[in-house]
């Protein structure tokens, strides 16, 4: 087997002592330094924000943060050596140059050959400024590496507004130098979706119309709104998990097969499908769509009565909708999509309910009800990771008796432990410049353009709030709008 080439890379990461970058992103690095992804000689990370800190200071945070992913005290060190602050005000241009002289230092020092990853994890109100300065004063790289910005979400607030962000990174960036993160395309089973629709024929033979009945996909949380409630409220469910994860998630499930697996290809074939979704109307958005926000339940208060939540709020923190694309692989067949918060359990997964026979040999000529369920295959995104195939079969009892067993693969603990976390994956795919899993700009602006009527529907007027306990599966209206189509929400099936 072929053994990957390390790549030479100097980071810059503003937000640089950030709740994010410190649970999640220095591990994942450090992470990609262990197995040999990243030089271990030539790479040099510079943390920028306007806190103060020695280098010192700052090495100790990221010792910190890797703590328990380390082999040892002296590995540690080794890998924090390499991490140098910078106390740096993103509206100060003379911070600019002063970053560029470092950063010219850091990679004649440490040999990064000219490579260099931007990684802005601040408030969206500072992408555009940060990229636009770092064109303008020179701190991008101009000897033959490459120049890489990455932008946390979220990316917008609605499609106007993504575009004149769009427009100003772009005025600094190429297309092909951004990379729009999104945590839920660096997990293992979403990145599996090419692999088991395209890999075999089986599959992508009935992946269409003419067989599946409905496509549903659910990322229920069990938490509420925690500390998050100065974000949140300003976003709700729609625009923080439908808008992006949600969406993403669809794109892959949704796209026609492309001419080969690069990210150009596979970008192409994504747009085609989010631009081939049904945009609605705002009587359409009252027919296809349904908001939630949670009540009390069993040691649990209202979403309003939470920690810097507004009383009146009007914030959804459940949402749920039916997606209907025109084109002639889907049809008439529905995709479900629904995200809440203060939900019966933590669950990532996609159902897909394939059609049952036409006719039901097993119960004609008999006094016995038809048996034969719809087949369904089941993708586990989070907490569990796998696929099950529920099929018909023969039970044992005496007489001809039909039950659904289930063919599954669900990773152990012991392989799950092994799988590289979502941003290790991601930072990965930075580094050798693959852009599959990661959202292009024609995809945000075409999920923007479908959520947008639905959110400007929702913020002109007044939610029947709170609508479902905290603790059930989120409002019965979510339920009503499958049963209009005789469909009901596969999982789960004991919890309403």
């Amino acid at each position: 087997m072929a053994t990957e080439t390390p790549t030479r890379a100097l980071f810059m990461l503003f937000g640089g002592v950030g709740d994010l970058a410190l649970r999640k992103l220095y591990p994942a690095i450090f992470n990609l330094y262990k197995k040999g992804s990243l030089s271990n000689d030539h790479f040099a990370l510079i943390g920028l924000s306007r806190k103060s800190l020695t280098d010192d200071e700052f090495r100790a945070k990221i010792m910190d943060s890797i703590a328990s992913e380390a082999d040892s005290q002296d590995q540690a060190q080794e890998f924090a050596s390499h991490f140098y602050w910078k106390s740096h005000d993103v509206n100060n241009k003379d911070h600019y140059s002063d970053l560029k002289e470092l950063a010219d230092q850091l990679e004649q020092k440490y040999e990064t050959e000219g490579n260099r990853v931007f990684y802005v994890s601040m408030a969206p109100r500072f992408f555009g400024i940060v990229a636009q300065s770092l064109h303008d004063q020179g701190v991008l790289s101009t000897n033959g590496g490459f120049n890489r910005l990455v932008i946390e979400k979220p990316f917008g607030r609605d499609y106007e507004s993504a575009k004149e962000l769009n427009d100003a990174l772009t005025s600094a960036f190429h297309e092909n130098q951004i990379y729009r993160i999104d945590h839920y395309l660096g997990k293992e089973t979403t990145e599996a979706i090419p692999v088991l629709r395209f890999g075999n024929p089986l599959i992508e033979a009935v992946w269409n119309h003419e067989y599946i009945k409905d496509v549903q996909i659910t990322l229920a949380e069990k938490l509420g709104v925690e500390d998050r409630a100065g974000y949140y409220d300003t976003a709700g469910a729609l625009r923080d998990m439908i808008q992006n994860h949600t969406l993403q998630i669809v794109s892959y499930l949704a796209m026609d097969q492309p001419n080969s697996f690069v990210d150009t290809e596979i970008r192409r074939e994504k747009v085609k499908a989010l631009q081939s979704m049904e945009i609605y109307d705002a009587d359409g958005v009252k027919q296809n769509f349904v908001r939630g926000q949670y009540g009390a339940g069993p040691g649990s208060v209202p979403y309003r009565e939470e920690p810097d939540v507004p009383s009146d709020s009007n914030n959804d923190t459940y949402a749920a909708g039916k997606i209907v694309f025109n084109n002639h692989r889907w049809g008439d067949t529905p995709f479900y999509i629904r995200s809440g918060k203060k939900l019966a359990d933590k669950q990532g997964r996609i159902d897909i309910e394939f059609k049952k026979p036409l006719v039901d040999i097993f119960a004609k000529g008999t006094k016995q009800a038809p048996e034969l369920q719809g087949n369904v295959l089941s993708f586990y995104i989070d907490p569990k990771i796998g696929i099950t195939l529920s099929i018909n079969t023969k039970n044992s009892n005496q007489g001809m008796h039909t039950e659904t067993i289930d063919l599954g693969y669900l990773q152990s603990d012991q392989r799950a432990a092994k799988v590289p976390l979502p941003y290790e994956r991601l930072f990965h795919d930075i580094l050798t410049g693959d852009g599959t899993y990661f959202a292009s700009w024609p995809e945000v602006a075409a999920a923007w353009k479908f959520v947008d009527p639905v959110q400007k529907l929702w913020d002109s007027e007044p939610g029947d709030f709170p609508n479902y306990e905290a603790g059930s599966m989120g409002p019965k209206a979510a339920d009503e709008l499958l049963a209009r189509d005789g469909n009901s929400w596969y999982w789960p099936n004991n919890v309403r």
